[in-house]
Parts: structure tokens; C-alpha cells; sequence
């Protein structure tokens, strides 16, 4: 299990696809990253400074990547699936973890994600991963809880 704080401030938006408001609608291409903390670091609003430092340097295990589309309203999205996507932790050591599916809007609701693959440490992973949604932080990046459940290795 580990947390994610995403840096609002790296969340990246293409401008083909918008809401009358600038935010993001169905079909909109994304890129955004963050930082994955320990489990009971976060507590669904923190975890990235207005920077876009880590609140918490000394407890950041690395570095995760989310690059997908928009579906559903897109950001305006309330309940249900809200992003298809791809995330990548990435470990201090080097080692990383892909997981590709759905993302949901709903909060404290978990949703499945394959395991993909990895390298380093992780190589030939594949598995689930549950992805909850707790909250954003004051950047609006999203705060998350993943476990992932390990089935094999390669």
C-alpha cells in the first residue's frame, strides 16, 4: 500500500476539448505527476506544498506519472468513471510499477486497475491494483490510496 499526492500544478491539459469554464470535457488528453508517500502520511487534502515541493521530503518514495483522457464530463465529472489512464511509480531505487484502467470520481469508493507490468524490483509484475480516491489537495491534485495485490512474477 502506498499514497499519492498529486502536484496540481503539474496536471497538463490539452485545449482541443474544454468546458465553457476552461476545465477539461470528455476526450481531453492529460499528463500530470506527484509524489507516493507511506500509507497514513496523507490526509486527503496535503502532501504537496504550494510550490509543488513535497510537504514531507524526508517521507516521499518516489515519484508517480499519470498520462490518459478525459471520459465521462471530464472535469466535470460528479460520480463514476471520470479518466482512463496509465501510472507509472517510479522508486527512489530506480523500480517502477505501471497500472492501466479506470479512474473514478466518487470519493472513499475503490476501483480496480490492472497491474501491468514493472522493472527493477518489480519486474514481470502483474496483478490488481485498488485506487480510492480521498480527496484534492489545495492545488487540486488528487490524494489516493493504492494497494496492490501481486500475482505472479516473471
Amino acid at each position: 500500500q502506498f499514497q499519492v499526492a498529486e502536484d496540481g500544478g503539474r496536471f497538463i491539459f490539452d485545449d482541443l476539448n474544454l468546458h465553457e469554464d476552461g476545465m477539461p470535457a470528455y476526450g481531453s488528453a492529460f499528463v500530470t505527476q506527484g509524489y507516493i508517500y507511506p500509507v497514513g502520511t496523507l490526509n486527503g487534502t496535503n502532501g504537496v506544498l504550494a510550490n509543488g515541493e513535497p510537504e514531507f521530503p524526508e517521507l516521499v518514495l518516489g515519484e508517480w506519472t499519470c498520462y490518459g483522457w478525459m471520459i465521462g464530463d471530464g472535469a466535470h465529472t460528479a460520480t463514476g468513471e471520470w479518466v482512463v489512464s496509465t501510472q507509472v511509480y517510479q522508486f527512489a531505487d530506480g523500480s517502477t510499477i505501471i497500472t492501466n484502467g479506470f479512474e473514478i470520481a466518487d470519493f472513499e469508493v475503490p476501483v480496480a486497475r490492472a497491474v501491468t507490468g514493472g522493472t527493477g524490483e518489480y519486474r514481470g509484475v502483474v496483478g490488481e491494483m485498488t485506487q480510492i480516491l480521498h480527496g484534492f489537495t489545495e492545488q487540486m491534485g488528487v490524494n489516493l490510496t493504492v494497494e496492490f495485490q501481486i500475482d505472479a512474477m516473471q
